[in-house]
């Protein structure tokens, strides 16, 4: 889908996609939104932007800023976060928005239609006409950096999974757990990928090299490139934290196996003389061969004894252990 707005001295003229070649040439600040990759081509060929830009977009290109003949281009990523049907199944989702924008006009790039860039477009529509005023690099900027505020967002919601996480590592150690830790970190490292590439292509229209940046309008890129060294701060302060926390796990689950594992050492080291008292009655010698072959079995009370000496030598364990804190 292609839809123009138009600023000139009547105010915003909205044309519909059969008239892209009259809002090409219409006097004023344009700006044309291509919102399928169908029409990527046509609307390339109609501003004079190269192939390679296009292509950028169509294979979801790094994130940058290229100067051109006659426009600057900027590829950004719309981040989003993607909630699963199961705990901690969320997922980084990025999708490329290309801007082109030369002298008077902004082509705008999206396989469809971001609420983002319908922020910008619709608040020009009702009562910000004169953004187009202030020229094509300025609504440039302002679409980015919309994008850029929902990096927040979804650091925001990252965060929020990390508190969960951490009260999940206090309540216990369920095997969820490490896996919800693994899926934050791989979230936090594909949102790193979006961010530093961005916060680059942010710093060479905020030192205003491109020639279609003008100079009133660099503080605003500047705003936005600051916002992405926060983000990336932000972004590593979550990496370590995410670390943490699994480091936690880890040591609580460390914890509680050797818990467990004491627990089977107290048990095996009572039964141990146990055994030796069973395995020393059960070598079956006549006592009638001789009087040196085990004569207590022959004692009317020798079985009550034998049970009565094991109860002891495990109680007496058993007390040994708890004084010591083993127990």
């Amino acid at each position: 889908m292609i839809s123009a707005l138009v600023y000139g001295d009547g105010g915003v003229t909205t044309y519909p996609a059969e008239e892209l070649a009259a809002a090409r040439d219409a006097d004023g600040t344009t700006w044309v939104r291509a919102t399928a990759e169908a029409d990527f081509d046509r609307v390339a060929d109609k501003f004079g932007i190269h192939p390679l830009s296009v292509e950028d977009i169509r294979n979801d290109a790094r994130p940058k800023t290229e100067e051109y003949l006659d426009y600057t281009f900027v590829l950004v990523r719309i981040a989003t976060l993607r909630k699963g049907d199961q705990p901690f199944e969320e997922e980084v989702l990025t999708r490329p928005v290309g801007l082109c924008f030369g002298d008077d006009w902004l082509v705008t790039f999206t396989r469809r239609e971001l609420s983002p860039i319908d922020h910008v477009w619709d608040a020009i529509e009702r009562e910000e006409q004169r953004m187009l005023r202030f020229g094509p690099d300025f609504v440039a900027s302002r679409v980015v950096d919309r994008i850029v505020d929902g990096y927040f967002d979804l650091l925001d919601e990252v965060g929020e999974e990390i508190e969960t996480i951490e009260d999940a590592v206090f309540e216990g150690t369920d095997q969820s757990v490490l896996e919800g830790l693994n899926a934050v970190r791989r979230d936090l490292l594909s949102f790193r990928k979006t961010v530093w590439p961005t916060r680059e292509a942010a710093a060479v229209l905020a030192r205003g090299d491109p020639e279609f940046v003008r100079q009133p309008t660099e503080k605003y890129y500047r705003d936005v490139y600051d916002h992405l060294v926060e983000l990336v701060d932000l972004t590593e302060t979550y990496r370590d934290l995410a670390r943490g926390t699994r480091e936690m796990y880890l040591n609580t689950l460390s914890q509680s196996t050797n818990e467990v594992m004491k627990t089977l050492t107290v048990v095996a080291t009572i039964i141990l003389p146990l055994t030796f008292v069973v395995g020393v009655y059960g070598m079956n010698f006549d006592p009638a061969a001789s009087s040196f072959n085990m004569p207590e079995l022959g004692w009317r009370y020798g079985y009550l004894a034998t049970m009565l000496g094991m109860a002891g030598v495990a109680g007496i364990l058993l007390v040994y252990f708890r004084r010591e804190g083993w127990l």
